[in-house]
C-alpha cells in the first residue's frame, strides 16, 4: 500500500494515480476539468517548476503551487 504524495513529488517517468484533489473549490474544479480527478493515471514527463505531466493522452504544464492539492499514489516507472 502506497502513501499519498503531492503530484509534484513524482520523478520524471514515474506514474501515479490521482486519489484526491483538494484546495480552493475553483482551482479544484479547474484541475478536474483538465483531467486530474480521482482514479486518473498521470505520468510525470518533466519534474521541476514548471512541471509537465501526461494524462488521458494530453500533456499539461503546471507550476509547483498548482500541484500541491493533487495527491497521488505512486505506481512505478514507465
Amino acid at each position: 500500500m502506497f502513501e499519498l504524495i503531492p503530484l509534484r513529488c513524482l520523478r520524471a517517468g514515474q506514474i501515479g494515480e490521482v486519489d484526491q484533489v483538494v484546495g480552493d473549490p475553483q482551482q479544484v474544479h479547474r484541475l478536474q476539468e483538465l483531467g486530474l480527478r480521482q482514479g486518473s493515471k498521470v505520468e510525470m514527463v518533466q519534474a521541476g517548476s514548471p512541471c509537465i505531466i501526461r494524462t488521458s493522452g494530453s500533456k499539461l504544464c503546471f507550476r509547483h503551487s498548482e500541484m500541491l492539492g493533487v495527491l497521488v499514489r505512486p505506481g512505478g516507472d514507465v
